[in-house]
């Protein structure tokens, strides 16, 4: 395999965010491909394997632009630009980076990062509901949000409607202090966390006021008609399937709804089956809905957030083998093993009891 050399130029206001600090960027880079890398004045030297060489190459160039279009690289940004290298794909990290949804307080654009998260994202542009299934760090419930507070800005709904199931996290808090409200901010607090994030807390501050975005339990849900509203339902592994179907028969005239889950982190009692687990079965193959599922590449969190994610599910695969039943095996006395009808044989019958009196076994006085 002939070994090649290829010099990429990083400009030096780049450089710093494209390589990493202490170069831990450019390291992970030649750790996964096996490439050399020699960084010198502004100049990126790259030796190889020609096919290694073209991928930590493609690699490095998206990073560069990703950069040049003011993103902060990250670790995260690395190892996916890794992954999709693998794949021949390299050129779907950039796509991805141009779909802004909106813009943070801050002014930080909020988008996806991955190709589950676009495909999560044009979803919810095309579909009336939309399942997003995933483990934590997917960015499920925060791109939700997005999308919500963006049509909102556009008019395309009236208000926003935000709710959850209010049960504790495998804790029992007893009763907690204050009025009605002050007892379920605490459920409902992630879904304030990204509000305040994305649209400030003034602004939010304001329009709930008005009663144009709602925070509120599940339970509240009961009876009423939800016509041209954003509507998010988080949490929903926690649903009962009888508060799942009266959540989506609340649905009206235009309305878009987004149910969030994570079907590995139930607080329901062992004995009860999941709405969100019964509604995926039930509602698959409708019309204008359509169920996301995104997976452990689409953490977008600490690097670390998915190792845990990932030993979590292989541990909980083991669990699942070594509770399976053992093969069947044949009882004894039977033809297959090579035992003739005799006695052994009639056992068998009665699942290895003696024939009872009456049936074939006579009594002696």
């Amino acid at each position: 395999m002939s070994i090649v050399e290829s010099i990429i130029d990083i400009p030096t206001e780049h450089e710093k965010n494209v390589c990493g600090p202490f170069d831990s960027h450019m390291k992970k880079i030649e750790r996964t491909l096996n490439v050399t890398m020699i960084s010198r004045d502004g100049e990126l030297k790259l030796i190889g394997p020609d096919g290694v060489v073209r991928k930590a190459k493609s690699v490095i160039n998206n990073l560069l632009e990703l950069s040049r279009r003011g993103n902060a690289i990250t670790e995260q940004n690395v190892d996916y630009a890794l992954s999709l290298a693998f794949e021949e794909k390299d050129e779907q990290i950039l796509e991805i980076d141009k779909d802004i949804i909106c813009r943070t307080i801050n002014g930080k654009p909020v988008k996806p990062k991955t190709v589950g998260q676009k495909e999560y994202v044009d979803a919810i542009r095309d579909k009336m509901i939309v399942f997003g299934m995933g483990p934590a760090g997917t960015g499920k419930t925060y791109l939700a949000m997005a999308m919500a507070i963006q049509a909102f800005k556009n008019n395309e709904v009236n208000r926003i409607i935000l709710t959850r199931p209010a049960i504790e996290a495998g804790e029992k808090l007893g009763f907690l202090p204050g009025d009605l409200q002050s007892k379920i901010d605490p459920y409902l607090r992630p879904l304030y966390d990204a509000l305040y994030q994305i649209m400030g807390a003034d602004s939010y501050l304001h329009n709930a006021e008005k009663g144009l975005i709602e925070v509120a339990p599940l339970a509240y849900m009961r009876g009423r008609t939800l016509d041209n509203a954003f509507i998010i339902l988080d949490e929903a592994q926690n649903t009962t399937p009888a508060q799942m179907k009266m959540f989506l028969t609340r649905i009206g005239f235009g309305s878009k709804v987004v149910v969030t889950g994570d079907m590995t982190q139930r607080d329901l009692p062992s004995d009860t089956q999941s709405g969100l687990e019964v509604a995926v079965k039930v509602l698959r193959g409708i019309e204008d809905i359509a169920m996301i599922n995104l997976t452990s590449v689409d953490i977008v969190r600490h690097p670390l957030v998915q190792k845990i994610v990932n030993a979590y599910d292989a541990y909980e695969e083991k669990l699942a083998k070594m509770k399976r039943p053992s093969d069947f095996k044949s009882p004894q006395g039977s033809r297959e093993n090579g035992r003739g009808p005799g006695r052994g044989a009639r056992r068998d019958e009665n699942n290895g009891a003696r024939p009872p009196y009456g049936a074939g076994r006579e009594r002696h006085s």
